[in-house]
Order: C-alpha cells, then structure tokens, then sequence
C-alpha cells in the first residue's frame, strides 16, 4: 500500500510572523494547500508575487480522490514547471467505451487530432499531484521566490478590514493573527472560511451514492476509460473502471440513495461487490475506501471583496466527467495575471470582476453537463429509464444515437464568449474554435509547440503579417511571436487561419484569446488591450 499519504511534506514549523509584536501584512494568504491552493501560489510566486500557503493538515490527501487530468489543465500545469513530471508519472489513455448489461455498445477517442504536445487525459492519484506541486513550491522557494508553505496552521476566522482581510491563525503552540492584502479560498468543499463568511451553495443534491474502491491488483485491461450502465454485477446500477499508476485500479459503483454509508464502507462488504465485478480468482488489495454523493452547486459570487473563492471551496460538480480539480485549475489560471495586474497598479480592481463572470460561465457550464450526466446515468422515472435504455441499444448499430449517451461528458476548457474582456471578432474566415473567448488549442512548429511560445504574458500572435516586435500599451508590455506559411504547420494554419491567408491574435496571459483580427491595425490593438485589462 502506498504511503506518501502518510508523510508529512509541509511539517509545521513556528514562523517570524507569530512573534511578531503587531499583526504582519502579507500580499496573498492562499488558505489549502490541495492541488487548487498549491497551484495558484505557484502561480503567484513565479511571477515574483509573494503568496503564504497555510493549511491545518500538513501532508497531501489521503485516498486518490481526482484521478482524472485534462489536456487543458496539463498545459497549464507546464507553465507551472508539473505538466511533464506528472505525464510521465501517469496513465495516459485517450479512448472509453461505453457498455450496457453485458456488451460493449461503442467506443470513443477523445483527441482524434494529432499535433498537441499534451494527450487527451492521464490518470494519476491526487497524493502524486500534490506531492509535485509541494516540490515545484519548494523549489521555487530554494530559488528566492516569495512562495511558503504553512502545515499546521488552521484558519479561526476572517474578518473583512476593507482594504485588506484580518486572518486569526491556530498553530500546536497557539494562535497568532496576519493580515492579507488579498486571500484565496481554496480550502475545499467543505470550505470553512466559506462557512466563516456566512455563504452558501446554491444547486442540487441528487439523491444517489457511488462507492470509490481504489483497488491494487495485476490485471489485464487496457488503458482505457471503462463505463457500465446495468452491468450484470451491478444490476439496475452502473459502473465506472479507471487504470492509475503502482498496479492501482478506481472503480466506482453505484449504490442507490438508501443506504447505511458506514455499513457500505466496510470491507466485508465492499470485497463481494468487487469479486462480482473482477471474478472470484483475481486476487487484490483495497488501499482506499469512499462514498460520494453527487453534488452540482456553486456559490452565488466567487469574489467577496479581498477573499476570492477558487476550485471545490466555490463550485462542485459530480465526479463524472472530471471536472473538479480540472475547472479548479482554470479558475487559478483566469485568476491569477488578473490579480498580478490589479496588484501591480495597472488594471482597475474591477477586473477582477470579470474572474466571477467567466469563471462562474464556466461552473454553471460544468454544473449543466454534470446534471445532465447525472440524469442519464440515474434515470429518476420509468420514462427516462426507458429513453435511456432505447438510446444504449441504437448506439450499438447507429452512430446518430451516440451522441444521446452521457456516461459523463468528459472536461473540456470554457470559452467565454460573452466575457466583456472579448473585442468583437475581426477575422473574416477565421477558425470557430479559436474566436475571442477560445483558449488557444496547441500545435506543432519547427521546434516544440506553440503554447511553449506563447508562455505566460500578452502576446501578438501573427500569420503571414508583420507586427512591432514589441508592444507597450498601459504599461502593459505585448510581445510578438511570427509565422509565416513557408513554415506553417498544416494543424496550426487549421486552428489559426481557416479560410483566411492572414491574421493577427491578441493572446491573454491565461492563453484564451482577447481580439484576432486579418491585418495589424495599432488602433484597435491598443484598444483591445485596454479591454482585456478592463480599462475600456
């Protein structure tokens, strides 16, 4: 059985800040130190942003808990100095198939396309994720980067001082008190500076509950995403398996909503409905034991002055679909260049604003996927149980009905088309999937890949035109990155030029993109500019 769960990688230790003799201000208290929290401090801190880490545990997550990485998030996390330690840690896997009773009805892949630097999805334990996160903290700190990790520091209260949050900390040798410019919650689901502030949830709960068996064993199925409704083991249920790294399998099966949770926990009882699935002789070992009940709620605003909600702490969708830690990270990213410019003096602070509008475009859009899966696959009437079950048997022989099956419609990056951030689209021709709003798919260049290029900052992203080498507008400073077509990739002239010969992106830091227009024009790039930062 693995371990890592049981070592402490952020031991408490007492810091300067508690023998203080008045409170001390910091710029950035990120409360959790989960993948969510862990991510956006780094963030913070490789753009030379102090960010303190404080969290009452002080080891990663025990049990696997989000296994399930997107593409998306995986660039991210590359810009973040993890994408490729945690690929080549995990499962990669880009196909599922779909079975209902005892036969396989159809199969899917999830990135058809070639030209991306990152695969469709990998599997890799939660434990792992954060242990990569806490060594990239630690690295940067060993580097002088403004980044620290607190274990053993349990937030008591928050108090809103106006221009700056008053944070009442619990340590093993007492409480002392810290001053925020800015906090983000990342403290989970459970969020109890969520509940400090007197904020709630609004969504549904749906009556249901899965078991999740994190299973060690030597076993012959392929690397794919495996997902049953009404399995001859699970009879009127469904199932869900998943390959992890170390000989771990997930399995996920569904239990019905009256239940003794407790009783359903026990081994004695969790080995049989295992045996039932795997076979009598398969011989293995449970490491981790959950129950989970699908949740699709979120908070009404994730921005309550100088605390700003992050990841499950703000929003919750089922497990299906892996969503969680994947929109999670996305809101870190929509967050955290706002938050740097803000700081910094050259964006108003009502660009933060535009943080809850994308970001809760995004949960509610997660929020309806994950209901809609949820109702697929636990039909609440004998009508629906029936629609449900005609569409599984036509998507066996006919492709128009596979579209109709929702075993749980898989994370994909929000475009937020309707961001006041956004310059009306000016590229006659240009590619739908790449329109203002859309975060910029990858491709291939003569060397490496093109959100490599892109990096971290504002960027001119131009095709057969030419553009200044580089931009200042608001003190913001714009660099170029040229192409041309002598060395253009045919998948990169398919997301970037469609139908258009010519054509000139403005790319945010977060890497969705602000304005594309057909030619440069120093005017309307300016004002863009002033746009995505909100001063226009």
């Amino acid at each position: 059985m693995n371990k890592i769960f049981e070592i402490p990688l952020y031991p408490y230790a007492r810091s300067a800040d508690q023998d203080a003799a008045k409170p001390v201000r910091r710029k950035v208290v990120v409360v959790g130190a989960g993948p969510i929290g862990l991510a956006a401090a780094i963030d913070l801190a490789q753009q030379g942003i102090e960010a303190i880490v404080v969290d009452d545990n002080d080891k990663v997550s025990f049990g696997s808990r989000a296994i399930c990485f997107a593409k998306r998030p995986l660039e991210i996390l590359d810009r973040l100095g993890c994408g490729h330690p945690m690929v080549d840690k995990g499962v990669v896997w880009d196909t599922g198939k779909v079975f209902f009773d005892d036969r396989k009805v159809y199969e899917f892949n999830l990135l058809p396309e070639t030209g991306h630097e990152f695969p469709a999805f990998i599997n890799l334990q939660q434990y792992y994720f954060e242990e990569y996160l806490v060594n990239r903290a630690r690295e940067l700190e060993a580097e002088g980067a403004p980044i620290e990790i607190r274990g053993g520091n349990k937030v008591l209260k928050v108090t809103d001082k106006g221009d700056h949050t008053e944070i009442l900390i619990d340590t093993p040798e007492g409480q002392y008190t810290l001053e925020a410019d800015w906090l983000i919650a990342c403290d989970g689901a459970a969020s109890p500076i969520r509940a400090m502030m007197g904020l709630d949830f609004v969504g549904r709960v749906f009556e249901d509950n899965f078991l999740i068996a994190d299973v060690i064993m030597e076993a012959d199925f392929p690397t794919e995403r495996w997902f049953w409704f009404d399995p001859p083991f699970n009879k009127g249920q469904s199932a869900l398996l998943h390959k992890q790294p170390d000989g771990v399998w997930r399995i996920d099966l569904q239990l019905g909503w009256d239940i003794d949770k407790e009783e359903e926990k026990k081994p004695e009882n969790v080995i049989p409905r295992l045996k039932a699935m795997l076979g009598e002789d398969v011989k293995f070992d449970l490491e981790w034991v959950s129950i989970y009940t699908f949740q699709c709620r979120r908070m009404e605003q994730f921005r309550h002055n100088r605390v700003i909600f992050a990841g499950d702490a703000a929003h919750q969708v089922s497990p299906f679909g892996a969503r969680g830690a994947n929109s999670g990270l996305q809101d870190t990213d929509n967050l955290i260049w706002k938050l740097k410019l803000v700081m910094e003096g050259l964006a108003p602070e009502s660009l933060l604003d535009s943080y809850d509008v994308e970001r809760i475009h995004g949960a509610d859009e997660n929020i309806l996927n994950s209901s809609r899966s949820t109702d697929f696959i636990t039909p609440k009437s004998e009508t629906s149980r029936l629609f449900r079950d005609a569409v599984l048997d036509l998507s066996e022989h006919y492709e128009f009905a596979r579209p109709l099956v929702n075993s749980g419609r898989l994370s994909v990056p929000c475009t937020y088309d309707r961001s006041a951030l956004n310059t009306p689209d000016a590229l006659p021709g240009g590619p739908a999937r790449t329109r203002p709003g859309s975060p910029c798919p990858d491709a291939p260049l003569d060397e490496g890949f093109l959100l490599h290029r892109l990096g971290n900052d504002f960027t001119l992203l131009t095709i057969n035109t030419d553009v200044p080498a580089e931009l200042e507008e608001s003190g913001i400073k714009v660099g170029s990155l040229s192409l041309y077509s002598e060395a253009l990739d045919p998948a990169l002239a398919e997301r970037y030029l469609g139908e258009a010969e010519t054509a000139v992106y403005l790319i945010r830091p977060d890497q969705h993109v602000a304005a594309r227009w057909e030619k440069f024009d120093e005017t309307a790039t300016r004002a863009a500019i002033r746009r995505a930062i909100g001063k226009e």
